[in-house]
């Protein structure tokens, strides 16, 4: 099961990437709502379906990079 989606009308340039919005499609923790947004990432690979990891703000995670577990 998803636990985000990727906001593809939401989307920044960012050293030549193209990092999109996420929004959570359940809770997440004790700190996510559903339909919350959150920061930006390039690809789903970048933030794990499981657990409690999140991106806040208006972070952004793209590349190699990989945010999981509770983070």
């Amino acid at each position: 099961m998803a636990k985000y989606e990727l906001v593809l009308n939401d989307k920044k340039e960012f050293l030549g990437r193209t990092l999109y919005r996420v929004r959570a499609l359940v809770a997440i923790g004790s700190l996510v709502a559903p339909g919350q947004l959150g920061g930006y990432i390039e690809k789903e690979t970048n933030l794990d379906h499981y657990g409690d990891a999140w991106v806040y703000g208006d972070a952004k995670v793209y590349g190699n990079a990989w945010v999981s577990g509770n983070a």
